[in-house]
């Protein structure tokens, strides 16, 4: 039985194999290892936020308390939205936090998760964006300057490729095997232009294509048998959840009970028996 405050699970890859654990206050389990295993997660109700530590009765932006919601720039709208980022206006919440996180180098990628989908991480975050994600394959197209850059370039993608990953149908485990080579080098035939547009504004050195540097990476998830029909189970209406461990993707969890998120409860208190 371990206790403690939920964490986002953390991940390696080995071989290709997603390896899971989940940090359970000071505790760390390998939850790989409990999959065909009967286990149990009771979440008590007590939600302490992940900035300040304090207790609050409602988790904002998975984990914050309102407060630290309202003040911090990682839960800004421009975190979501990066091409509405404001550094440049002078109106950053945190313009430190901003030259350590977004005013640096990012990645503008395609991923299979179960369509194709477009979307953009900081380069020490890969692969744990694909991987929470859900992502089977992935493959970088462009190095850009800093987050507004990258939001900039994805919304010229949305176009033609979605920025959202369908949770419902990645859990299905229905995806197919797609040759992101050769998609990217359709997107950026189609959407040349707006590229070009934005190098000539930002400058050549804004936007760096990596069509001839880098692979595909593809990704096995543990799983001993996908779900044909989801249930999400919601922890705060349903606190204590049983089941047998049947796979983990994304940040889910799958049971034979239902699904659940448990990115979803960060700063959550609870108890896991296996």
């Amino acid at each position: 039985m371990l206790q403690g405050t939920i964490k986002k699970m953390s991940t390696e890859v080995l071989d290709g194999q997603v390896h899971y654990y989940l940090n359970l206050g000071a505790d760390r389990v390998a939850v790989n290892d409990l999959l065909g295993k009967k286990i149990a997660l009771h979440i008590d109700g007590t939600i302490h936020c992940t900035n300040c530590g304090k207790v609050t009765k409602k988790s904002f932006s998975q984990g914050f308390c309102f407060n630290c919601f309202r003040k911090l720039a990682a839960c800004d709208t421009c975190i979501m939205s990066p091409e509405k980022c404001h550094f440049h206006l002078g109106t950053c919440r945190e313009p430190e936090w901003a030259e350590q996180y977004c005013m640096q180098s990012h990645y503008v990628y395609l991923s299979n998760t179960s369509a194709l989908k477009v979307g953009i991480t900081r380069g020490d975050q890969l692969p744990t964006r694909w991987i929470d994600q859900g992502a089977t394959q992935a493959r970088p197209l462009f190095r850009v300057q800093n987050r507004r850059m990258s939001g900039l370039v994805e919304v010229l993608f949305k176009n033609e490729v979605a920025d959202k990953t369908n949770w419902r149908n990645m859990l299905k485990g229905s995806s197919i095997v797609m040759d992101l080579e050769r998609e990217q080098e359709r997107l950026i035939g189609q959407l040349y232009e707006g590229l070009d547009a934005l190098q000539n504004e930002f400058g050549l050195q804004s936007i760096t294509d990596l069509s001839d540097e880098n692979e595909t990476h593809e990704f096995i998830y543990p799983v001993l048998e996908y779900p044909t029909k989801i249930t999400s189970i919601n922890a705060e209406k349903t606190p204590h959840i049983e089941g047998t461990l049947m796979g983990i993707k994304g940040q889910y969890w799958m049971l034979d009970t239902g699904v659940i998120n448990i990115r979803k409860y960060t700063g959550y208190q609870a108890t896991l028996t296996f």
